[in-house]
């Protein structure tokens, strides 16, 4: 046995090493993505509570389009990946395909553009109050320029990735981090001579940065000499309608389940509100720490989705497997470890956000602490259905993983959290369990679905 597993080892070393190498750029540019929405609500937080709120609404209505967006223009990767490992020196099929996802971005982006400019109508229906609804109004009407070019971003991203060389997406990430923070000090508070634009100034600063960082992949896809052979922008408006189909056959349904997992989430904060402050702040603080350990297996995602699909396009069944079982074991093994730390050291980790030594926080930091205890146990789940997912979509397996995701984050999961919140009367202590026993059961389908691929002939079409 042990002389017919050692060939065996080699591979795998040789899979670790090319995952982790695809990943940590991946997962560094989602850092870095996190980190200008981060400084857009501390520079916001400077100029005042009313302009921050009223920020908040626009950044949150903004961003549930985006999501959506973001999760059509994903299927670019695991089509590049297949072209890619079929034919690794395929020209005209990467660029048909990276043309087709930026026109279903400008598609999406035609009809979004035209809700979002009727924002402050959306939020005066959602209850929200009217001078921060016409504040935020104006925030957006001036952040949705932007919504097109981080998409284009998006498919530039997808592109690089594929090739292996995410580096790029990493260091025009980290540029953006630093455009978005100058041009929102200047434009919020006017320095450099310009006025003090307040709101607006955000918003203009944001879309400007997204616009410099689509620039940037632009220059850089049409100038590096790995990229430029595939003359991404030739023949640009030349039509390509079953391509086009393609993106958004295969794109949709990871749009639809990205909008479902983000949407539990919000529905929980609304949820929490009924619960009192104290609980609503807890429950952001637990969501923070939470939110910065998935970016790993966010990371890993991206980067099976590419290794799964070029194995796929190699028409190699133990390559899928080693890419597969390779990012698998590396975010579930990240998220045990980091579920621990938080089973080890909640206090700690609250303490980040809030002062223990001012008595007023007590609640929040009792309540936070029971919310980061639950969150450690859901770790190893969340770690599992982001993976797993990226697995699945390495195999254009797209539409049945969005049926488990509705089921089981807004059927088990949100089921057993208002059970548990209202009639258990565990208020947000129920409403997190809920959480993990949503992301618990799509996990579990996700790893039996991948586990079945041969039997389903998964990624065949």
């Amino acid at each position: 046995m042990p002389g017919r597993l050692s060939p065996e080892r080699p591979l795998w070393r040789a899979e670790i090493r090319a995952t982790l190498l695809l990943a940590y750029p991946l997962v560094l540019t989602n850092l870095t993505q996190a980190l200008i929405h981060a400084t857009d609500v501390v520079l916001l937080g400077w100029a005042g509570p009313r302009t921050l709120a009223a920020g908040s609404l626009g950044v949150n209505l903004f961003t549930a389009f985006l999501i959506f967006g973001m999760g059509l223009v994903t299927a670019t990767a695991p089509m590049l990946a297949r072209e890619l490992g079929a034919r690794r020196h395929s020209v005209r099929e990467v660029r048909r395909t990276v043309r087709q996802g930026m026109w279903a971005a400008a598609a999406f982006s035609v009809p979004v553009l035209a809700i979002l400019w009727n924002g402050e109508a959306i939020l005066l229906a959602l209850g929200q109050d009217p001078v921060l609804a016409a504040d935020a109004a104006g925030f957006v009407r001036a952040l949705q320029w932007g919504f097109l070019p981080a998409l284009l971003f998006l498919v530039l991203r997808s592109f690089v990735a594929a090739l292996e060389r995410p580096i790029w997406s990493l260091l025009i990430s980290l540029g953006g981090v630093l455009c978005n923070a100058f041009l929102n000090y200047i434009l919020i508070f006017g320095h450099l001579g310009f006025p003090a634009l307040g709101l607006l100034g955000s918003g203009i600063g944001s879309a400007v940065t997204n616009a410099m960082m689509f620039a940037g992949m632009a220059l850089v896809v049409t100038r590096h000499r790995r990229f430029r052979r595939y003359r991404l922008f030739g023949r640009f408006w030349r039509s390509d309608w079953q391509r086009f189909r393609d993106v958004w056959k295969l794109g949709l349904p990871i749009a639809v389940t990205l909008g479902l997992e983000i949407t539990i989430f919000n529905a929980a904060v609304f949820i929490m509100g009924l619960f009192g402050t104290a609980s609503l702040a807890a429950h952001a603080i637990a969501i923070q720490i939470a939110a910065l350990s998935f970016m790993v297996p966010l990371g890993l995602s991206q980067a099976v989705t590419v290794r799964v699909g070029l194995a796929l396009g190699r028409n190699d069944p133990a390559g899928i497997t080693r890419a597969g079982w390779t990012s698998f074991t590396l975010g579930v093994g990240f998220m045990a470890l980091m579920g621990l730390v938080m089973l080890a050291a909640p206090e700690a980790l609250v303490y980040l956000f809030l002062d223990e030594s001012d008595p007023a926080n007590a609640p929040v930091i009792a309540l936070a602490v029971s919310f980061v205890g639950v969150a450690a146990l859901f770790q190893i789940f969340d770690g599992a259905q982001a993976v797993g997912a990226g697995m699945l979509r390495g195999l254009h397996d797209t539409t049945v993983p969005m049926i488990y995701a509705a089921c089981g984050y807004w059927i088990i999961g949100l089921g057993v959290g208002l059970a548990l919140a209202f009639g258990a009367g565990w208020q947000g202590l129920g409403v997190w369990i809920g959480l993990a026993a949503g992301l618990a059961v799509v996990s579990v389908l996700m790893l039996a679905r991948w586990m079945r691929r041969e039997t389903l002939r998964l990624g065949s079409a």
